[in-house]
């Protein structure tokens, strides 16, 4: 009997079909029958079991009369309802290597053949020639404390050279940039100004000309996306509503179809009134998308009265239309505010796509967004994490106190090591991400991981690069390069889609039903008209979700008792162990899940602080497949591989321990402990990066290096002396060329053969004394002199704020 159990496991652990299962249970009674390996009563009782079991399951008429009717009856019953906008969210996406990870045995040679991500020539000589003429116009300070806008003459710059069409498709003028391209482009950017990026980030991510290349009408490509590609035209997008935001269904703006006057005619059209707020460049806008509610009480256009969410094409000139005011976003000031209408009455032909795609709107945009938002926010982010390991892991090797780079200090060091790894990390998952977008996938599970978790890593970076920079860091002005940066975080955190709704509802909430392989196989078989077709369809996804749960089962606690040297790992790669913990993980995540929805069901969806956890455990395992990827796709140097260790211990290490988490909180204890015993019945066993790893890892920042340069490559750097990106990359070499100088003079001063009292006096006695040479006087003075120049602050004159609070 023992033999046969352990037969079992083995099948259920390389997850062997049903029949193939029985036939080998079968030979191995059969076998253990003739050599009479065991008793005859316990073999008797192995085949009634046997027999008891694998007529019912491998009869298909007999399961399901017996079996799936019954359970197709319950689950009917309990299966929660999903809303509209909750069905098109679903349908919106597609599914992509977030459906390996919720396999429980990823494909690791489907991530090998993910194509790696690559410029073409044009996106190259944009990159070296509009875009470093448009940094060279850039001046944040003056942008953010003195204008509030971008000049003029930068406005007027990013129309010609068609900043706002690299979305735009070349047959209509734009660009027609790959996702990737168009990151490199907004991420450059937004190493110099948040507030220039995020005024590229909008006409390119979801909006007007997103909408119209998509679903638009051949009419609506003609005319608008020629005007949007050179910036004739400046589009906005209004989705939010004061006493909406995130609820879509709960929209008060509405749209009634009706007959009205329209440049002198009669026609069919659509009286709105609207009323929204936190518009992107609502104020310089001259054409909206807005999004609303539908209603044809009249029946003017179709059967129904309450057609749904559609999205329409509103110039801002229409009588009603009220535009201008602006907000504030914590100071950043690129332009947004409310849009608001009152009784604008606009043809029918004005909705995207016309009349067809009329109540379409919440689909479009839900699709959509999984594009748009696996670009800008993610950019923005990477662009912040390389300007803090740039520009912070600089300044804390030239930056000294008690005599030391504060660098060296070991707090300090904890900090550097996150900059550098989490600027890695968000990285690596940017640009797998956008391969994803490129390869013709509409992402909307990995793009959420995507802004939730970059967003969440950008802000853990920049508040490092605040602290380890302290008083340099707050004290605002040109010199200040990180301080904007703080100031503009929380709206990344924000925008398209808050973190905490990202987190709770739409990662595991809707990543459990789209990227399970038999959930929504299973929903859509209860909701089959055809009774005999749905019953069929329900029992093949139920009997494929049992196997698949008990599989992950017994690949959790035997990967746990093994420490997953079970699990396949590639060929040829010295991280084999992680890919094995990554796979590990993936049954221990997969297997919990299917617990937890089958305890929890409908519930679970309303146990946020579950589904969050869950969430993130999915989020750190797909982080950590992009760590391995980049590496491999950076062709392994050697000078990276802390950085990819780092990565991946300190990813699995949270995946860890928020499955913890989840146990540790799961509403029945007694389920809780069942899940703990297969998928921590030794214990928890992965640890946070050493303090070892953490110290080579934040090495990399303090000196000059190829593993520096790939880790911030992509952003700007200014060879302007003004500037103090610039003024760090200078000092950088002269203060390490003067360290071991400078070590000279400190030894004498400690033996007592020099006794100066100032550092100038000192390199002075110094050089009498013989104890350094001339030309290493002068090495000394130029490094001490950089120093200098790096930790100076910005200072203003005491009537600098006169009249600045009546603007």
């Amino acid at each position: 009997m023992g033999i046969l159990i352990l037969i079992v496991i083995v099948l259920l652990y390389m997850r062997a079909s049903l029949q193939v299962s029985t036939a080998v249970v079968a030979i191995a009674l059969f076998l253990s029958t003739v050599f009479s390996i065991s008793g005859s009563l316990s073999q008797f009782f192995a085949w009634v079991i046997f027999i008891s079991v694998a007529i019912p399951l491998n009869m298909t008429s007999l399961r399901m009369e017996w079996i799936t009717g019954r359970i197709f009856t319950v689950f009917k019953k309990l299966m929660p309802p999903i809303s509209q906008t909750e069905r098109e969210a679903l349908d919106a996406g597609t599914i992509w290597w977030e459906g390996e990870l919720f396999s429980g045995a990823p494909d690791w040679e489907k991530l090998k053949s993910y194509k790696k991500t690559e410029l073409s020539e044009e996106e190259k000589a944009f990159l070296d020639g509009p875009c470093e003429q448009l940094y060279k116009m850039l001046d944040d300070f003056r942008i953010t404390s003195d204008l509030y806008d971008l000049p003029k003459e930068v406005w007027d710059f990013m129309k010609r050279e068609k900043f706002f069409g690299m979305i735009v498709p070349k047959e209509y003028g734009g660009l027609e940039f790959s996702a990737y391209g168009h990151s490199q482009v907004i991420m450059k950017i937004a190493s110099r100004s948040t507030t220039a990026a995020v005024t590229v980030m909008v006409p390119n991510s979801l909006g007007p000309a997103e909408l119209i290349h998509a679903y638009g009408t051949d009419e609506q490509k003609k005319y608008y996306l020629p005007r949007l590609a050179d910036g004739t035209d400046v589009p906005c997008f209004a989705l939010t509503s004061p006493h909406a935001g995130s609820d879509a269904g709960s929209m008060p703006d509405s749209g009634y179809v009706e007959k009205g006057n329209f440049d002198g005619k009669e026609v069919v059209g659509i009286r709105l009134n609207f009323d929204k707020r936190y518009i992107t460049l609502s104020s310089s806008a001259t054409v909206m998308g807005l999004a609303f509610r539908l209603f044809d009480p009249d029946s003017l256009i179709g059967a129904n009265e309450d057609i749904g969410i559609t999205v329409a094409l509103i110039p801002s000139t229409l009588p009603g239309v009220e535009t201008g005011p602006r907000h504030d976003p914590t100071g950043t000031p690129f332009l947004n505010g409310p849009v608001r209408g009152k009784d604008v009455f606009i043809p029918l032909d004005y909705i995207v796509g016309g009349v067809d795609e009329a109540g379409h709107g919440w689909k479009m945009l839900m699709e959509r967004l999984a594009i748009g938002r696996s670009i800008s926010l993610p950019a923005l982010s990477v662009a912040a994490g390389k300007v803090a390991s740039r520009g912070t892991g600089g300044y804390s090797r030239i930056r000294k106190q008690f005599k030391l780079p504060i660098g060296k200090f070991e707090g300090v060091e904890e900090a550097l090591a996150r900059i550098a790894g989490n600027t890695y990390l968000m990285d690596a998952g940017r640009r797998m991400t956008l391969v994803a977008v490129d390869s013709g996938e509409r992402p909307a599970l990995v793009s959420a991981i995507a802004k939730y978790n970059l967003t969440e890593m950008m802000r853990g970076v920049v508040n490092d690069a605040m602290d380890v920079q302290g008083g340099s860091a707050i004290v605002m002005g040109p010199r200040n390069f990180i301080g904007t940066i703080y100031q503009g975080v929380p709206v990344s955190i924000t925008v398209e889609g808050a973190n905490i709704l990202t987190r709770t509802l739409i990662v595991f909430g809707q990543g459990i039903i789209r990227a399970h392989p038999f959930v929504l196989k299973e929903m859509e078989a209860v909701s089959n008209p055809n009774p005999d077709r749905a019953l069929e369809d329900f029992d093949d996804a139920l009997f494929g979700h049992i196997g698949f749960t008990a599989s992950n089962a017994v690949r959790s606690f035997i990967s746990a008792l093994t420490f997953g040297k079970l699990i396949s790992a590639p060929s040829g790669t010295r991280f084999g162990k992680y890919y094995k913990r990554i796979g590990w993980m993936s049954a221990a995540f997969a297997f919990a899940s299917d617990i937890s929805l089958l305890v929890l069901g409908g519930d679970l969806k309303r146990k946020e602080k579950i589904s969050g956890r869950f969430a993130d455990v999915l989020s750190q395992l797909y982080l950590a497949s992009t760590a391995l990827k980049r590496f491999e796709d950076d062709g392994r140097p050697e000078e990276d591989i802390p950085l990819v260790e780092w990565s991946c211990e300190e990813t699995l290490f949270k995946a860890q321990n928020q499955l913890g988490e989840v146990i540790n909180n799961f509403p029945n204890r007694l389920v809780g402990e069942f899940i703990r015993l297969f998928v921590f019945p030794l214990g928890k066993h992965f640890n946070a990066p050493s303090d070892r790893l953490g110290h080579k890892v934040a090495s990399l920042l303090l000196e000059p290096s190829a593993a520096r340069d790939r880790l911030t490559e992509g952003m700007f750097l200014p060879t302007d002396m003004n500037e103090q990106l610039a003024k760090i990359e200078d000092a950088l070499p002269k203060v390490i060329a003067a360290e071991p100088l400078e070590k000279k003079i400190g030894k004498a001063l400690r033996e007592g053969t020099i006794s100066a009292f100032l550092f100038e006096d000192q390199i002075e006695e110094a050089l009498k004394e013989g104890i350094i040479t001339k030309d290493e006087k002068e090495v000394i003075i130029a490094g001490n002199k950089a120093r200098t120049d790096v930790i100076t602050v910005d200072e203003f004159p005491v009537d600098y704020w006169s009249g600045r609070g009546s603007r």
